[in-house]
């Protein structure tokens, strides 16, 4: 597969002089890929240092005991739940050594310091593994042979307009607001993980397709269908993909937007 990830600091995080909230990190273990984005809480004072440690675990955690290709999808499921609830618990402990490291009554700070969102995937084809806790969404990709080229379906989508407010890994009660499940896609070509920041970069409102507003965002063919060409292309050269969230259309925008994906190389 190939693996390729970038994070480009925002436009209002430039002009505040802020740094990029936002994390990604992927193993690539040659039949699987885990792949994890994290959104640190805006005006947090140690959100990215949260988003760090959230991406961190799930690569961590999910890398461990992936169920087979033969597996059944009750074992797929059991198994992305379970480890979900361990990657919560992964955060919170790594949190809380955090904090107990602090020794200056002056710096002492708690766990909503360092809020942050996830979303994470295990990819194995044909299986994709998926959760989340907050506002980051995902993406997958297939491909039929005879038909006409790669798609892309937006499976994990942020929360609506309204939605009540933003789960964080800190939040009381995170691991049961926890959202996991697996997808089976003979056609799988790719999954991409993004963060809130780049909703306005990658996904098209209803309109745009001459849909009602209840049918909700959807992914821009033009972004997804044009990364994944343009990685397999130069061999998962990540320089591309962060030209491509640093570009004009990224300025509709203040977030940082981060991205990370696995596509298998044929498409």
């Amino acid at each position: 597969m190939i693996v390729a990830g970038a994070a480009v600091q925002g436009a209002a995080h430039l002009a505040h002089a802020q740094g990029c909230q936002d994390a990604f990190k992927a193993v690539d273990l040659g039949t699987v890929a885990v792949l994890a984005v994290a959104d640190g809480a805006g005006g947090r004072q140690r959100s990215a240092l949260g988003a760090h440690i959230a991406v961190d675990a799930a690569c961590r955690i999910l890398a461990e005991g992936v169920p087979g290709v033969a597996d059944t999808p009750e074992t797929w499921t059991g198994w992305i739940a379970e480890a979900g609830a361990r990657v919560v618990e992964g955060y919170r402990r790594a949190v809380e050594g955090v904090l107990s490291a602090v020794s200056d009554p002056s710096e002492q700070v708690d766990a909503g310091a360092l809020a942050a969102t996830l979303a994470a995937a295990v990819v194995r084809p044909p299986w994709v593994a998926f959760l989340a806790v907050g506002d980051c969404f995902g993406t997958v990709l297939t491909h039929e042979p005879s038909g006409p080229g790669e798609r892309c379906h937006l499976v994990l989508p942020p929360p609506p307009p309204g939605a009540p407010e933003t789960v964080f890994l800190s939040s009381p009660g995170a691991g049961l607001r926890l959202r996991s499940f697996v997808l089976w896609e003979p056609q799988l070509s790719g999954v991409v993980l993004a963060t809130d920041g780049c909703a306005a970069l990658t996904l098209d409102h209803p309109s745009v397709h001459e849909l009602p507003p209840c049918a909700g965002p959807l992914p821009a063919e033009q972004f997804f269908c044009g990364l994944a060409a343009t990685l397999r292309a130069n061999g998962g050269d990540a320089a591309d993909l962060r030209a491509l969230l640093s570009g004009p259309g990224a300025a509709r925008t203040g977030d940082d937007l981060t991205v990370v994906c696995a596509l298998t190389e044929g498409g």
